[in-house]
């Protein structure tokens, strides 16, 4: 009996992602990767000694099986590996979108390998908003992909909703960030069934014009930025980069129900954060708390 339910349950399992839209992870590390250069520590070593898998930087992806459309939300360093990941069968001749975040060298710099020294694609469309799109536009290399109409500009506005077929669309929001060269936006995905949100960089929650546990209640993931675990980390002020600790944010929400909780999936980890560790005390200690980790190769149905 019971593995009849649990055929019954890998066949509705696997019917869910032949009919409904899903989101894939195609990469969890902050921007610098994992490994990241000139690391010596023993986290890195271990990666570089063939010991411990590489991990991508951090990117999903939103696969339509029935319009075989997929959306890649933030083109990282490791595009052409993630691409890859995308490309298996049934889907690899599908039209592709990329939606950007925001300008910082994990988020956009993939956009290279659309180039004519690479793919050389013909107007992929790149959603991003207005301050991006102008940083694209008038800073080379970025501006010979537009000149040469490998990819396609498209302005998006905070909290407007772009639709992207009858059954996906996306909203931008604003959050706090080190802002230099772009605005820094989350995005919420929304089907008919469900909702995620992909909020890889922030600052701490704290600055944002926005509940958190509101965010939480309003949709059915939530991706949210743990770049940290905790203060220390790193060998330099750590204000510089005040993403907010993963136990922070923990903290913050140690009082909303378990339901609530499980929504939350932890991604962007800088290569120093104990939580890439499967075996580590921390990442025991987010699970047990009611929290998830996200890992690369990860489907959520929407």
């Amino acid at each position: 009996m019971k593995k009849t339910l649990f055929f019954a349950f890998l066949l509705a399992y696997s019917y869910s992602f032949a009919q409904n839209p899903y989101v894939m992870v195609l990469g969890v590390a902050q921007d610098g990767g994992f490994p990241q250069a000139n690391c010596q520590k023993e986290c890195c070593k271990a990666v570089f000694e063939g010991k411990t898998a590489k991990q991508f930087v951090s990117c999903i992806a939103v696969i339509d099986p029935i319009s075989k459309e997929k959306w890649i939300f933030d083109a990282t360093p490791d595009f052409t590996q993630q691409l890859h990941l995308l490309n298996q069968k049934p889907y690899e001749n599908s039209k592709i979108g990329i939606f950007l975040t925001h300008a910082h060298i994990g988020h956009y710099t993939g956009l290279m390998y659309l180039g004519r020294e690479a793919i050389g694609a013909n107007k992929i469309k790149v959603f991003t908003m207005p301050k991006m799109k102008s940083f694209l536009e008038k800073n080379g290399p970025w501006s010979q992909l537009v000149a040469l109409q490998n990819i396609d500009l498209q302005a998006i506005k905070e909290d407007s909703t772009i639709i992207l077929n009858e059954r996906i669309s996306v909203q931008a929001f604003r959050v706090p960030h080190r802002d230099e060269f772009s605005e820094t936006v989350g995005y919420k995905i929304i089907s008919p069934n469900k909702s995620l949100i992909f909020i890889p960089d922030i600052d701490k929650w704290q600055k944002w014009n926005r509940s958190l546990e509101e965010m939480i209640k309003s949709t059915d993931y939530a991706f949210l930025d743990g770049t940290f675990y905790a203060d220390g980390e790193i060998n330099r002020p750590m204000s510089e980069v005040p993403h907010p600790f993963v136990n922070e944010t923990i903290n913050l929400l140690k009082n909303i129900p378990q339901n609530q909780k499980a929504k939350v999936h932890f991604i962007h980890f800088n290569h120093t954060n104990p939580v890439m560790n499967p075996q580590s005390i921390e990442q025991k200690e987010v699970k047990k708390k009611g929290f998830k980790i996200a890992f690369q190769g990860q489907k959520v149905s929407l």
